[in-house]
């Protein structure tokens, strides 16, 4: 009786001492949600392309150039001749508004002031750095952005809902070039 005991115990010690079996996730992500999101965001990004292109070709006032970045600008006032453009690390003193490419006003120049921007080194929405590269001192210019260059899927949680284009009119008033 003692033998089948002893052999029974050491029977399950055996089979017991396996090791330790790794846990599985109780979901498995496909990552489809992401591929989702990005042909999402690609056919809005076409969509919004394909508007901005109609906006500008209906436009016989202005003469609009296209920025590497991906949005049409035109100048309000240009300075004639060779300038200086804002480089990385210069202060850079600006105002500008924002509105929706229907022209309803979102933030007007009075409410969003006077700004020293520390060029490349503060929080701007991302088609507003690229511009304020792109002007010299005392022009003024319409920039068209969509979404993605704007403020986003997520908007700015006050006035800018999420995927909306804006127009923004940035003017710059001083250039102070860092050595």
């Amino acid at each position: 009786m003692k033998n089948i005991l002893f052999v029974i115990c050491f029977g399950l010690l055996l089979l017991s001492c396996e090791g330790p079996q790794p846990r599985r996730p109780v979901e498995v992500k496909s990552g489809s949600f992401l591929k989702l999101s990005a042909e999402r965001n690609k056919k809005l990004l076409e969509m919004e392309v394909a508007l901005m292109k109609d906006l500008v070709t209906r436009d016989s006032l202005h003469e609009y150039l296209e920025s590497a970045s991906g949005f049409q600008y035109y100048f309000d006032q240009q300075i004639p001749g060779e300038g200086y453009r804002p480089r990385t690390d210069d202060l850079v003193t600006l105002t500008y508004n924002l509105r929706t490419w229907n022209e309803d006003t979102l933030y007007r120049q009075d409410e969003i002031g006077t700004i020293r921007y520390k060029v490349d080194k503060q929080e701007l929405f991302p088609g507003m750095r690229y511009s304020v590269k792109l002007l010299r001192e005392g022009e003024t210019a319409t920039f068209f952005y969509p979404s993605s260059l704007a403020f986003g899927y997520h908007g700015d949680e006050d006035r800018i809902g999420p995927n909306v284009p804006i127009k923004a009119t940035l003017k710059i008033l001083e250039i102070e070039p860092q050595p």
